[in-house]
């Protein structure tokens, strides 16, 4: 925003243009071009503390939120790192109909859900999904 005051020297009869500047909130974003429904979806699992037990219901509920689908859960095995179980989910990527695969993971502790995008580590378990998918199309 420019302002327009007067100059403080004496003498001067222009006026000075000064620069103001407003304090803009600071916008941060964990990942460039994240689908709006990958946020809605964790900020829906923010605040999980059910446990195992209760994980799965929360994940699908999660998932419906965002016109998404839950495939399965299962134990992680050793899969991914610092997890006790793995929910597969397909969520809308971007506004055509394209789905992606994606893994939400129950943190060891039992009270924390992270989102995981399939990696060279997972890609078994994204092969899987697909497969599953195409299963369930069929029938």
């Amino acid at each position: 925003m420019l302002s327009f005051e007067p100059a403080t020297t004496p003498g001067a009869t222009k006026p000075t243009i000064v620069e103001a500047t407003i304090a803009q909130p600071s916008l941060t974003t964990a990942e460039p071009g994240l689908p709006m429904e990958l946020i809605e979806l964790e900020l829906s699992l923010d605040g999980f503390s059910a446990g195992a037990a209760g994980f799965s219901k929360h994940v699908r509920s999660a998932a419906e939120g965002v016109k998404g689908a839950f495939l399965f859960e299962l134990p992680a095995s050793g899969l991914i790192a610092d997890c006790e179980r793995i929910a597969v989910l397909r969520i809308p990527e971007g506004t055509g109909s394209t789905m992606a695969t994606i893994f939400a993971c129950l943190e060891s502790d039992g009270t924390t859900i992270r989102i995981e995008r399939p990696d060279e580590t997972t890609a078994g378990l994204k092969n899987f999904a697909d497969a599953f998918v195409d299963v369930l199309e069929r029938i």
